[in-house]
């Protein structure tokens, strides 16, 4: 059951962070409208769609980046307060044991860790997805129109290969179909243009196929024929990017999807997925250590605390962004690289722990 001094903690973790993710929001809003104000006029951009559709979405996105910075400064502003004010002192010399004194603050990092695991996973996708379609057409004037080299598994056996798809016309240009059976070749279809239709339905045109049997070849040709490949030509046209707009149940099939048909550029969509599992885990890690660093009375006071805080918190987001980087790259497995900032920083947290007054 939560006492009186469990309450007092849960709202002054709390209210803290609110507090901070709030005027850092302010702030990025301002500094973001006032360098993209002459973007919005350039391109006609309407203010209902600035207010709704980018900065309304902005928002989460926002709220979700900052979450382990401000949760971490939070803790050490108001702890290292009540260590100035010997209130800690008190606290622990009243009876309760320093791992009681940790609890608020648990239960409280595990209520904003739920929150960033939702925002991440259910609220951020479909709100980037607005977000992003805006700063295309307003901002960067980006359209994606033409794919080269496509190549993956369609089902298990069967490899499609195009040289260059065009998302307009919905049509792919020297194309190959192969399909084996264990390491053998048993087909090879190709066509100098291949076009989609509807739902895993295509027209090949000026085809050939050949069919192998042992040391029998047959060969077939001629102009258009119709067949069922499935694949279908928005999967041609998936960037990084659109990991950020796929809630968590999307993005794992899409996985799962991409796996099976043996495509191999998939490492933003791990990095990202995995992600959305480890930064809520952060919010308890730099909770466990700004407790345990800033619970100490000193005579540097409460600035010093902030001051390392703030040096702690940009070393982990610096090594969150190596990691990453070494993730998509592919000089990392993703699970271990997004993990890893939260490894290493569980062990500084635990030293912490034990070296702080009991």
């Amino acid at each position: 059951m939560l006492k009186r001094l469990d309450w007092y903690i849960i709202k002054k973790y709390l209210g803290t962070y609110t507090f901070s993710i709030i005027l850092i929001i302010s702030i990025s809003v301002i500094f973001d409208l006032t360098e993209k104000i002459d973007n919005f006029f350039e391109n006609d951009a309407p203010w209902e769609a600035i207010v709704f559709d980018y900065y309304l979405n902005f928002i989460p996105f926002f709220a979700n980046l900052f979450t382990p910075l401000f949760a971490f400064i939070s803790v050490i502003f108001f702890t290292s307060k009540m260590a100035m004010n010997s209130e800690i002192i008190a606290i622990l010399a009243s009876g309760i044991s320093f791992n009681r004194f940790l609890r608020p603050y648990f239960i409280s990092a595990t209520l904003i860790g739920l929150f960033t695991f939702f925002l991440s996973g259910y609220v951020i996708p479909p709100s980037n997805k607005i977000r992003l379609a805006f700063e295309d057409k307003y901002i960067s004037r980006f359209t994606s129109e033409v794919v080269r080299n496509v190549q993956f598994e369609v089902e298990k056996g069967t490899i499609v290969y195009f040289e260059r798809f065009e998302e307009k016309s919905k049509e792919g240009y020297h194309f190959s179909m192969e399909k084996f059976d264990g390491k053998t070749l048993i087909s090879r279809m190709t066509a100098e243009n291949i076009k989609w239709d509807s739902l895993n339905h295509w027209t090949l045109y000026n085809y050939t196929i050949r069919d192998f049997d042992g040391m029998y070849e047959h060969i077939s040709q001629g102009y258009e024929i119709d067949s069922v490949i499935c694949m279908d030509p928005a999967d041609f046209f998936v960037t990084a990017k659109n990991s950020s707009e796929m809630k968590n149940p999307e993005l794992r099939n899409y996985l799962k999807r991409q796996k099976e048909r043996g495509m191999s550029n998939i490492q933003a969509f791990e990095d990202e997925y995995q992600k959305r599992f480890s930064m809520p885990f952060s919010a308890l890690i730099l909770t466990l250590i700004g407790v345990s660093l800033s619970s100490r009375k000193v005579r540097g006071g409460m600035g010093l605390y902030i001051g390392v805080g703030i040096a702690l918190s940009a070393l982990y987001i610096l090594f969150i962004s190596l990691s990453s980087s070494f993730a998509i790259n592919g000089s990392m497995p993703s699970l271990l690289a997004v993990w890893l900032p939260n490894i290493i920083f569980m062990i500084i947290g635990l030293f912490l722990y034990y070296k702080a007054p009991k």
